[in-house]
Protein backbone atom coordinates (compact mmCIF):
# COMPACT_ATOMS: atom_id res chain seq x y z
CA UNK A 1 0.00 0.00 0.00
CA UNK A 2 1.22 3.76 -0.43
CA UNK A 3 -0.38 6.87 1.47
CA UNK A 4 -1.44 9.32 -0.64
CA UNK A 5 -2.07 12.95 -0.14
CA UNK A 6 -3.77 15.45 -2.44
CA UNK A 7 -3.58 19.22 -1.91
CA UNK A 8 -4.62 22.17 -4.20
CA UNK A 9 -8.21 22.15 -4.28
CA UNK A 10 -10.35 25.57 -4.21
CA UNK A 11 -12.89 27.64 -5.95
CA UNK A 12 -12.46 29.05 -8.82
CA UNK A 13 -14.84 30.76 -11.63
CA UNK A 14 -15.86 29.08 -14.55
CA UNK A 15 -12.74 29.06 -17.16
CA UNK A 16 -10.23 29.12 -15.21
CA UNK A 17 -7.14 26.82 -13.53
CA UNK A 18 -6.17 24.61 -10.81
CA UNK A 19 -3.43 22.42 -10.29
CA UNK A 20 -4.01 19.31 -8.10
CA UNK A 21 -0.80 17.58 -6.44
CA UNK A 22 -0.59 14.03 -4.70
CA UNK A 23 2.20 13.23 -2.57
CA UNK A 24 2.97 9.41 -2.03
CA UNK A 25 4.77 7.71 1.31
CA UNK A 26 5.19 4.25 1.81
CA UNK A 27 6.31 2.00 -0.80
CA UNK A 28 7.86 2.52 -4.30
CA UNK A 29 5.83 5.28 -6.04
CA UNK A 30 7.58 4.87 -9.46
CA UNK A 31 6.21 1.09 -9.77
CA UNK A 32 2.32 2.22 -9.87
CA UNK A 33 -0.10 3.26 -12.13
CA UNK A 34 -1.59 6.47 -10.97
CA UNK A 35 -4.67 8.09 -11.63
CA UNK A 36 -7.17 10.47 -10.93
CA UNK A 37 -10.91 9.99 -10.23
CA UNK A 38 -13.91 12.18 -8.63
CA UNK A 39 -17.06 12.42 -7.28
CA UNK A 40 -20.07 15.18 -7.91
CA UNK A 41 -22.61 16.04 -5.47
CA UNK A 42 -25.27 12.93 -5.65
CA UNK A 43 -23.07 10.97 -8.39
CA UNK A 44 -20.38 7.72 -8.14
CA UNK A 45 -16.58 8.73 -8.29
CA UNK A 46 -15.68 8.81 -12.11
CA UNK A 47 -12.56 8.10 -13.51
CA UNK A 48 -10.87 11.45 -15.11
CA UNK A 49 -7.07 10.17 -15.97
CA UNK A 50 -4.31 8.16 -15.56
CA UNK A 51 -1.05 8.03 -16.12
CA UNK A 52 1.77 5.08 -16.84
CA UNK A 53 4.82 4.55 -14.14
CA UNK A 54 7.28 6.40 -16.28
CA UNK A 55 4.57 8.91 -17.07
CA UNK A 56 5.33 8.44 -20.56
CA UNK A 57 1.77 7.02 -21.74
CA UNK A 58 -2.06 8.74 -20.33
CA UNK A 59 -5.48 7.93 -20.47
CA UNK A 60 -7.98 10.75 -20.83
CA UNK A 61 -11.83 10.31 -19.56
CA UNK A 62 -13.60 12.27 -23.00
CA UNK A 63 -15.24 14.83 -20.30
CA UNK A 64 -11.71 16.42 -19.58
CA UNK A 65 -9.34 15.77 -23.02
CA UNK A 66 -7.58 18.95 -23.90
CA UNK A 67 -8.78 20.34 -20.94
CA UNK A 68 -6.91 18.63 -18.18
CA UNK A 69 -2.93 17.70 -17.96
CA UNK A 70 -1.71 14.39 -15.54
CA UNK A 71 2.36 14.41 -14.77
CA UNK A 72 4.32 12.80 -12.34
CA UNK A 73 7.39 13.50 -10.85
CA UNK A 74 8.91 10.06 -9.27
CA UNK A 75 11.99 11.82 -7.63
CA UNK A 76 9.14 13.94 -5.89
CA UNK A 77 6.53 10.82 -5.80
CA UNK A 78 4.08 13.38 -6.68
CA UNK A 79 1.42 13.16 -9.32
CA UNK A 80 0.03 16.70 -10.79
CA UNK A 81 -3.45 17.28 -12.38
CA UNK A 82 -3.29 20.97 -13.95
CA UNK A 83 -7.07 22.02 -15.02
CA UNK A 84 -7.61 24.22 -17.54
CA UNK A 85 -10.88 25.92 -19.20
CA UNK A 86 -12.77 24.47 -15.68
CA UNK A 87 -16.55 24.28 -15.80
CA UNK A 88 -19.07 24.14 -13.43
CA UNK A 89 -19.63 20.65 -14.42
CA UNK A 90 -16.14 20.01 -13.09
CA UNK A 91 -16.91 20.79 -9.54
CA UNK A 92 -16.13 18.10 -7.48
CA UNK A 93 -13.92 16.13 -5.07
CA UNK A 94 -11.35 14.90 -6.74
CA UNK A 95 -9.24 12.04 -5.67
CA UNK A 96 -5.44 10.55 -6.17
CA UNK A 97 -5.33 6.57 -6.58
CA UNK A 98 -2.87 3.83 -6.90
CA UNK A 99 -3.10 1.08 -8.68
CA UNK A 100 -0.66 -2.02 -9.41
CA UNK A 101 -2.32 -3.43 -12.26
CA UNK A 102 -0.30 -4.33 -15.59
CA UNK A 103 -2.09 -2.11 -18.29
CA UNK A 104 -3.05 1.55 -17.82
CA UNK A 105 -5.13 1.20 -21.03
CA UNK A 106 -7.43 -1.34 -19.13
CA UNK A 107 -6.66 0.62 -15.54
CA UNK A 108 -9.51 2.97 -15.15
CA UNK A 109 -12.68 1.40 -12.77
CA UNK A 110 -12.86 2.11 -9.05
CA UNK A 111 -11.83 -1.57 -8.44
CA UNK A 112 -8.55 -1.37 -9.99
CA UNK A 113 -7.04 1.44 -7.69
CA UNK A 114 -6.09 -0.35 -4.33
CA UNK A 115 -5.00 2.96 -2.39
CA UNK A 116 -6.86 5.90 -2.19
CA UNK A 117 -5.84 9.89 -0.61
CA UNK A 118 -8.51 11.67 0.63
CA UNK A 119 -10.15 14.28 -1.49
CA UNK A 120 -9.48 17.63 -2.29
CA UNK A 121 -12.51 19.67 -3.07
CA UNK A 122 -12.81 21.70 -6.54
CA UNK A 123 -15.62 24.25 -7.37
CA UNK A 124 -16.21 25.75 -9.99
CA UNK A 125 -18.52 29.00 -10.01
CA UNK A 126 -20.25 30.22 -12.98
Amino acid sequence: QVQLVESGGGLVQAGGSLRLSCTASGRTFSSYIMGWFRQGPGKEREFVVSVTRSGGNTNYADSVKGRFTISRDNAKNTVYLQMNSLKPEDTAVYYCAASNKFDYRTTYSVGDFGSWGQGTQVTVSS
